[in-house]
């Protein structure tokens, strides 16, 4: 059974800094390439950043791009996601999710919502103003 376990969520003032960890179980940790989303209240989720099964391709969303850092530690199979400058408008349910290819990501954007097998339950960020 697969599990995807997020932390570090919590409540920050903007410009302040959070790191996101998502633990894997269950799966084969190096055959996946693995993707952070959000959802915001009202809106639909979208990809946030997306990290390659060596870790050494990486993407980002444009409104986090040189705000938010992406990594993984294949000995722990482990997934963070450092938060720094954060606005009220990176408040969201952050999930972390997996996708089954060596190969992703292919392009200079985070795979599309479906491309993903197993996702995490999520865990809240909220930035106050």
């Amino acid at each position: 059974q697969v599990q995807l376990v997020e932390s570090g969520g919590g409540l920050v003032q903007a410009g302040g800094s959070l790191r996101l960890s998502c633990t894997a179980s269950g799966l084969t940790w190096i055959d996946y390439a693995m993707g952070w989303f959000r959802q915001a209240p009202g809106k639909e989720r979208e990809g946030v950043s997306c990290i390659s099964w060596s870790g050494r391709n990486t993407v980002y969303a444009d409104s986090v791009k040189g705000r938010f850092t992406i990594s993984r530690d294949n000995t722990k199979n482990t997934l963070h996601l450092q938060m720094n400058s954060l606005k009220p408008e990176d408040t969201a349910i952050y999930y972390c999710a997996a996708l089954r290819s060596t190969k992703a990501p292919e392009a200079a954007v985070v795979p599309p919502r479906s491309a993903f097998s197993y996702w995490g339950q999520g865990t809240q960020v909220t930035v106050s103003s």
